[in-house]
């Protein structure tokens, strides 16, 4: 699976919108023919020249993009970390840019686990994949609809089946669980990575406080002494 870099446009409204979850929907076996139909329809549809190909043992590769929607740090290399991090040892914990857009050529055989682990080893990160899921995003009736994909199914059929508009189908990785963050499933050094950052963030909290009410001290000092002077 090849791995191309990040792209950062993205349909604003994706971000905006409130997300339904919806229950998935049948898998639609499609004919050689069908398929090579699809494909050719696909490709005169496409504005951004990620058109699919159809190899001659029937199985087609192709483009999809990726937004990742990641709440918490990711552990990577620390020589390959970007922004804001702490670090351990070789490692270091760090927020991926919010709407990071990467795009991956893949071919249809690919399931959605392999396309987790392709977009985690892009950005080096080191984490787990099963921390990890792919959702697929699309609108239908003025509303916002996702729905976690199963570890076997091919993203790249549903991408063939929606057709190249973004607003029809995307996909989006976020964080797996979905309830309480199941803080045994990170290794001893993520941990304290995180405890690193909230260290740091508290801090640069507590600074920003400190200087907004020092301005205020300073304010009404001034004021008081423009008002109190001594006769």
């Amino acid at each position: 699976m090849d791995c191309l870099a990040p792209h950062d446009t993205l349909d604003p409204s994706y971000s905006n919108g409130q997300d339904v979850q919806k229950e998935r929907e049948p898998h639609v076996y499609l004919s050689k023919e069908e398929v090579k139909e699809k494909i050719e329809s696909y490709n005169s549809s496409v504005t951004d020249k990620l058109k699919m190909t159809l190899n001659t043992n029937g199985i087609y590769t192709g483009f999809i993009k990726v937004q990742m929607e990641l709440c918490r740090p990711i552990t990577v290399q620390s020589s390959q970390s970007q922004g804001r991090c702490a670090h351990s040892n070789n490692e270091t914990a760090f927020y991926l840019p919010d709407g990071c857009m990467n795009t991956l050529h893949i071919s249809s055989t690919n399931t959605v686990r392999e396309v987790i682990e392709a977009l985690l080893k892009k950005f080096f990160v080191a984490d787990n994949p099963a921390k990890f899921a792919l959702y697929k995003r699309c609108h239908k009736e003025d509303q916002v609809y996702t729905c976690k994909l199963s570890d076997r199914e091919h993203p790249l059929y549903l991408r063939l089946v929606a057709g190249p508009r973004t607003e029809m189908l995307s996909f989006v990785l976020r964080e797996h669980e979905t309830g309480e963050v199941m803080w045994e499933a990170f290794s001893i050094p993520e941990l304290q990575n995180f405890l690193r950052i909230l260290d740091k963030e508290e801090n640069e909290q507590l600074q920003i406080l400190k200087k907004r009410y020092a301005a205020y001290r300073d304010k009404l000092e001034e004021a008081l002494g423009g008002v109190w002077k001594p006769g």
